[in-house]
């Protein structure tokens, strides 16, 4: 177990300002050197206690890794630099996942993808939450509670930052809201990228227009000989799909791994009709029905009992070859409002933040729509709280990965940001890129003067759906006397 290091923030405390920094370095330096690092290849057992580890070969003699698994059943990695600045930063995965327990690679994983905080000279710590499957304030009090472990275990940051990436970016919108009261709270500010920061009730409705509109041209999940269920379920309870299986339906109806050449015509004309209709890429076609399969299967069946949190009713669907005969043939349905309303009260933002947040966006993420920022701006805005808010736009076509050197430049300025209080601009952050590219050399891509559409331009609006927050405080505030609202842990 790795020994507390309290002294080191007594120590710090009387130390000259101007030797302070040094001394620091050195104390972490020490600390790493003190620790034998073995290598192993999985976390540690069932513990909360910390044990050291193999980091990623590219931080592999610069900083000092940590595997582990915390008292819920969430394993971690933390990774402490030799020249620690101090600071930490606390990642938040996306997904999510769906495997029954915590996936003990997944931290490990995280960390060496996002090694760029830790080349800059934060602390980092990340979860794979305590389960698979759905579940936003779950996700969040296991980032939370990783953070407590850090402190307990290391010592109190100076700083601490949240980051998060997809579905993650909502989780750590979500921990934001919950735990990070700028006069009380532990986190100092938070880096969304490429978030899902519409929240759940809305940020879905894509993929639920995807579900109805593939089955009305494709009538291959399920087939008409198969057994028969509301589509909104994602798939039955008790189905055996797999992802290649799903993979080899898509094919048969649209052909969309073959060259065009070698589709039929009818393939053909459904690709482009379900492409056009839902204005979903052509490239995360097949992730985004996985997603509206057995992400939604997890979520009815496993988080809400078995109730509907989507509708479609009163859509109008546009674009394809025939749109009367689509409208009138496709699948329709009505939520839940119990349903609707724990989905909202786990995963909906209320925009009630009091904490500097910076965003980074790629315009073409394929994944999670570029116009998620439009419906948080529009939340935060509608709390009164968008001067807490900067947002940052790249001309990138990924959503799992942006340009190192950009994580650099964000994780940078949100740190001056809260140190000086002096806000940046989309601008100001895009100069100061190219200093950290010529570090990285990944790229910097940075576009200050977008603006992105509203979502309701990308998504299908629901009754009541141009509106923002779809969760207000007040709200949030009532549902949460009541029994078993939300989603359970």
């Amino acid at each position: 177990m790795p020994p507390k290091v309290p002294w080191a923030g007594r120590m710090r405390a009387v130390l000259p300002a101007r030797r302070g920094a040094a001394v620091r370095g050195a104390l972490a330096t020490a600390l790493v050197a003190a620790l034998a690092v073995p290598a192993l290849s999985t976390p540690a057992a069932a513990s909360d206690a910390p044990a050291a580890t193999a980091c990623p070969a590219d931080l592999a003699g610069t900083a000092t890794c940590y595997t582990g698994r915390s008292t819920d059943g969430a394993y971690y990695a933390i990774a402490v630099p030799g020249k620690w600045n101090g600071s930490l930063v606390v990642h938040a995965h996306g997904g999510p996942d769906l495997g029954e327990g915590s996936d003990p690679e997944r931290s490990i994983g995280d960390l060496e993808r996002w090694s760029v905080m830790v080349k800059q000279g934060y602390a980092w710590a990340g979860s794979s939450y305590r389960r698979g499957g759905y579940g936003t304030r779950m996700a969040a009090a296991d980032t939370e509670s990783l953070r407590r472990l850090f402190v307990a275990r290391f010592r109190q940051p100076e700083r601490t930052y949240l980051h998060g990436q997809s579905w993650g970016g909502n989780v750590a919108a979500k921990a934001v809201e919950l735990y990070g009261s700028k006069n009380h709270g532990p986190y100092d500010g938070a880096l969304l990228t490429n978030g899902v920061l519409g929240g759940g009730s809305r940020g879905y409705d894509y993929r639920v227009d995807l579900r109805v509109v593939y089955q009305y041209y494709c009538r291959n999940h399920p087939r008409p000989e198969e057994t028969q269920y509301p589509l909104w379920t994602g798939l039955r309870a008790g189905s055996t799909m797999t992802s290649s299986g799903l993979r080899a339906r898509l094919q048969e109806c649209t052909g969309f791994s073959s060259p065009p050449e070698d589709r039929t015509a009818l393939q053909q004309r459904n690709l482009d009709d379900i492409l056009a209709v839902t204005r979903i890429p052509e490239r995360t076609l097949e992730s985004h029905l996985r997603f509206a399969t057995f992400t939604f299967r997890d979520l009815v069946h496993h988080r809400l009992g078995g109730r509907n949190p989507f509708s479609n009713r009163g859509v109008v669907y546009s674009g394809s070859h025939d749109d009367a005969a689509l409208n009138a043939g496709v699948e329709r349905f009505s939520a839940d409002p119990t349903a609707v309303r724990d989905l909202s009260y786990d995963s909906d933002l209320t925009g009630k933040v009091s904490i500097p947040v910076l965003t980074l966006h790629a315009i073409d993420d394929p994944t999670a729509f570029v116009e998620h920022e439009t419906a948080y701006r529009a939340t935060v805005r509608g709390a009164g709280r968008d001067r807490h808010l900067v947002q940052t736009f790249t001309d990138e076509h990924e959503h799992s990965g942006l340009s190192s050197s950009e994580y650099a430049t964000s994780i940078a300025a949100l740190d001056t940001w809260v140190r000086s209080g002096r806000k940046p601009t989309a601008g100001s952050i895009a100069a100061a890129c190219p200093r950290h590219d010529a570090r990285y050399g990944t790229g910097c891509f940075y576009e200050p003067s977008f603006v992105p559409r509203p979502y309701a331009t990308r998504v299908n609006a629901r009754p009541g759906g141009l509106d923002w927050p779809a969760l207000t405080a007040r709200q949030e505030r009532q549902w949460s006397r009541l029994p078993s609202v939300g989603i359970a842990p």
